[in-house]
């Protein structure tokens, strides 16, 4: 069994600028509620393409992310076919081991795994991100003195040495917080993506 995934990670959450869980320190407000989304542009497991997909995990993190016990709500693209579905999901909860079994067991408790629509235009970290009705953000990019686009490298999440995650807030920002009970505004909060490639 084995896959391989490359695309773009995006994140938000209601810290400030910048998310200090990127460097493994506490999150600003003790607490932290996010949404981490992966934009698959390329990869297969066990030999179903998942490309052109999105999986998202809304999120309570209840301390420092690295000590893990998170609750989650998992959010998979409807235009996922059932087999594409099947083998995200493989993937997501752990059962393929590798990178991202690594990162899911920070995961305490899913308290719900939905299909919905999911919209993800985020690049070099500006773009949009909608889960259906109940999240959106839209993201804005911190630029340099010399108008270049503020970046960190190689941080605890970075999958690809050297590349860039490029450092935003979200401006807009809307949430139903449906899945978590949680109500909380993170607009012109944190925003970073970054891209990832995942081998397992």
């Amino acid at each position: 069994m084995s896959y391989h995934l490359e695309g773009r990670l995006l994140e938000v959450c209601n810290c400030k600028v910048l998310c200090p869980c990127w460097i493994g320190e506490d999150p600003d407000n003790g607490t932290c509620d996010t949404i981490v989304a992966w934009r698959i542009d390329h990869g297969t497991v066990n030999g179903v393409d998942v490309g052109g997909n999105t999986i998202a995990a809304v999120a309570h993190v209840p301390g420092n992310i690295l000590r893990g016990n998170w609750t989650a709500a998992i959010y998979v693209d409807e235009r996922a076919s059932p087999e594409q579905e099947a083998a995200l999901l493989d993937v997501y909860t752990g059962q393929l081991g590798g990178p991202v079994a690594d990162l899911v067991q920070l995961i305490g408790e899913v308290v719900s795994v939905e299909r919905a629509p999911i919209r993800f235009t985020v690049n070099e970290g500006k773009g949009e991100l909608e889960i259906g009705a109940d999240y959106y953000a839209a993201l804005e990019p911190y630029l340099g003195a010399t108008g270049g686009q503020t970046t960190l490298t190689d941080t605890i999440f970075s999958t690809v040495p050297g590349a860039p995650v490029f450092v935003g807030k979200a401006p807009t920002y809307r949430s139903r917080n449906k899945a978590l009970g949680i109500d909380v505004d993170i607009k012109n909060h944190n925003a970073l993506q970054s891209i990832f490639v995942f081998d397992g």
